[in-house]
């Protein structure tokens, strides 16, 4: 049997949890940066080539200004990342500084690998917004620092919509019998090659249609806190998504799913709408040749404010808390976070900067489609709730869960209310593994 990314994440990292609660005790007072002694951290991030470049030229800003830190990078690519990542903390060999994803801080913070950036006396949290902080803490600890906040939308692109003379819908108050009607229509017109809109199954999704409806993925106690009648509804709008034509046959989508974007439905204009994160805006401009307009989410009474949405952390700076150089990856996360010099190399592509005044000094250097994306994340801050919990322990694999379930129940094997049942049966015990 295959086992998941997740999953092995949550036996190597199981496995030395024990050992790891301990080294993290002795392990933060060792020796740091020691003024002007040489060290070398180990970087470790996953990206595109075009990421990579641009870290690297924050890498080399750094050094320049701290000479005696030297950085050796260690860039991914999503897929090995985390695999790699469980293997070489296991081994306490964990990358010093460390991209860090929301859904693994708990999973790696809460079995003692990451240092609480809190206590590190290089890192100024005072210009960092609230509620980005709070995205990276677990039990009462700074696990890490939001290379900056975006949002999950529906991203539409206008050739599609424009082929098929459909009108862009009001987003402020469309309802998703709206938003099933109107890729209903563009997959009428797409003649068989294009169809209306991608079925959205990514955990971002389930949180959203949870929260419009009261209810949450996750509790703040690391706890599901959603019954299975709301799961199975979640299930049951992405069936009739495909019964009504407005989303592709569920081989289409597969299909799609294991595409890079450039070879894409969304990426070569065949799909009218896909739920992707702010940031993408530009590289998704830049592949389709087309103006692509950001919406909101549909609610179900048509009103913008219940429609879910909060905002996001797009990644973090971590640190391992195995470092032999905690002051010196306290000062590069410090540099990363609030150096004006690295805001203006890393721009918006790992989200709107937290650092208020960092944001303030890049705004006038932006891109047309940058631009777009801060005044669209300021035009949405009436109606955005507060951010949903930190997902807990033994969570980093339930994206992948739910992609499982929607193609059980899109290939007609479960229906809607089985596949929530189960869901949540198989979710309560990877969460109860874990505690344990």
């Amino acid at each position: 049997m295959k086992i998941s990314s997740g999953s092995k994440l949550r036996l190597k990292i199981g496995a030395t949890a024990a050992a790891l609660a301990l080294l993290v005790t002795g392990c933060a007072g060792s020796a740091g940066s020691g003024g002007d002694k040489e060290v070398t951290l180990t970087f470790a991030w996953w990206g595109n080539e075009y990421l990579n470049a641009q870290t690297q030229k924050v890498i080399e800003a750094f050094e320049a200004e701290h000479p005696n830190i030297k950085i050796k990078a260690a860039p991914g690519e999503w897929g090995g990342y985390w695999d790699k990542l469980a293997t070489t903390t296991a081994a306490n060999d964990a990358p010093d500084v460390i991209q860090m994803d929301q859904k693994y801080i708990a999973e790696y913070g809460g079995r003692g690998a990451l240092l609480d950036l809190a206590k590190q006396d290089g890192i100024d949290l005072s210009k960092m917004d609230k509620e980005q902080l709070a995205s990276g803490q677990y039990d009462d600890a700074q696990y890490g620092l939001s290379t900056g906040k975006n949002a999950y939308v529906i991203m539409a692109n206008t050739k599609v919509f424009e082929a098929a003379n459909v009108p862009l819908p009001d987003d402020s108050t469309w309802t998703w019998d709206d938003f099933n009607s109107i890729a209903t229509k563009l997959t009428e017109s797409g003649g068989g090659t294009s169809y209306g809109a991608a079925y959205g199954s990514n955990e971002a999704d389930l949180i959203i249609w949870l929260r419009q409806h009261g209810q949450n993925l996750y509790s703040p106690d690391g706890k599901l806190d959603f019954d299975t009648a709301t799961a199975a509804s979640f299930w049951e709008r992405l069936k009739k998504q495909r019964d009504s034509k407005a989303s592709p046959p569920a081989s289409v989508a597969t299909e799609d799913a294991g595409a890079g974007l450039e070879e894409s439905l969304f990426g070569t204009n065949r799909i009218g709408m896909a739920w992707w994160w702010t940031n993408q805006l530009g590289s998704l401009e830049t592949t389709t040749g087309s103006s692509i307009r950001m919406l909101r989410a549909p609610s179900m009474d048509g009103q913008a404010a219940d429609n879910g949405m909060y905002y996001k952390p797009t990644m973090f700076w971590s640190a391992s808390s195995r470092s032999k150089n905690p002051e010196a990856a306290a000062t590069f996360i410090n540099y990363l976070a609030n150096s004006p010099a690295a805001g203006a190399i890393l721009m918006t592509d790992r989200g709107i900067p937290a650092n208020s005044e960092v944001l303030a000094d890049i705004t006038p250097k932006l891109k047309a489609a940058d631009t777009t994306v801060v005044g669209f994340l300021q035009d949405i801050n009436p109606d955005m709730a507060e951010a949903p919990p930190v997902p807990p322990v033994g969570s980093g694999s339930v994206q992948n869960v739910i992609k499982r379930y929607t193609d059980e129940v899109l290939y007609d094997r479960k229906s809607p209310s089985a596949a929530a049942e189960e869901f949540k049966k198989e979710v309560e015990g990877m969460l109860a593994s874990a505690r344990k």
